[in-house]
């Protein structure tokens, strides 16, 4: 008789139904968590590949469409290429005269040095005169300057680099005494639209 109950209730024995339960039950989990997972892997993917040829165009320095529809006259708005800032000034026709009035305290007021760009010599340095499109980048060391807008009796408004002093003018040209070597660099950029830039191709198409 003890015999009988040794076999019947030993800790942890199960009757031949009961494992075949169980085992249907294991059967059944394992299959559902492999269907979950399979759920999640098949939301994931469109996500993952959606945002991988974002990724990998920042990283390549793909061209970067802006709209500058909503930069209001003597307004500025920054974009970002290759990881730089990239300043947008809506030039008022006051900012582009006072422009002409210090080119004898430049260093290269006429944008000589090979690293501009030849279609952005003239109208301020930019395609449009009254848009200029510059990197926000010192040339010195690459600290950012701050924008100074506001005019006095001996500044007609530009910026100035908050690192070593270096002082720009509207449209980023260098202004003697100044530790940067040249002007703020127009990167390559064409317009779209009357009012959509886009950033790392050039009017001729060139990247």
């Amino acid at each position: 008789m003890s015999d009988h109950h040794s076999d019947k209730y030993q800790t942890g024995s199960q009757s031949e139904p009961d494992a075949l339960v169980d085992l249907e039950k294991r059967k059944f989990l394992i299959t559902t968590s492999a269907v979950g997972a399979l759920g999640c892997a098949a939301a994931a993917v469109p996500f993952v590949v959606s945002m991988t040829p974002s990724e990998r165009a920042k990283a390549a320095g793909a061209p970067v469409e802006v709209d500058i529809s909503k930069v209001a006259p003597g307004e500025m708005m920054v974009a970002e290429y290759r990881g730089q800032p990239v300043w947008i000034i809506h030039r008022t026709k006051e900012m582009l005269e006072k422009l002409e009035n210090h080119d004898a305290q430049l260093k290269d007021p006429k944008s000589d040095v090979p690293q501009q760009q030849d279609y952005c010599k003239d109208n301020g340095r930019a395609i449009k005169a009254e848009y200029g499109v510059m990197l926000g980048t010192c040339t010195h060391l690459g600290c950012s300057p701050n924008s100074r807008f506001e005019v006095t009796s001996d500044w007609d408004g530009g910026f100035v680099c908050p690192c070593h002093g270096s002082k720009f003018d509207l449209a980023g040209r260098v202004f003697e005494g100044s530790p940067a070597p040249t002007n703020l660099v127009v990167p390559k950029y064409h317009y779209l639209t009357e009012t959509t830039l886009l950033i790392g191709i050039d009017p001729e198409g060139k990247a």
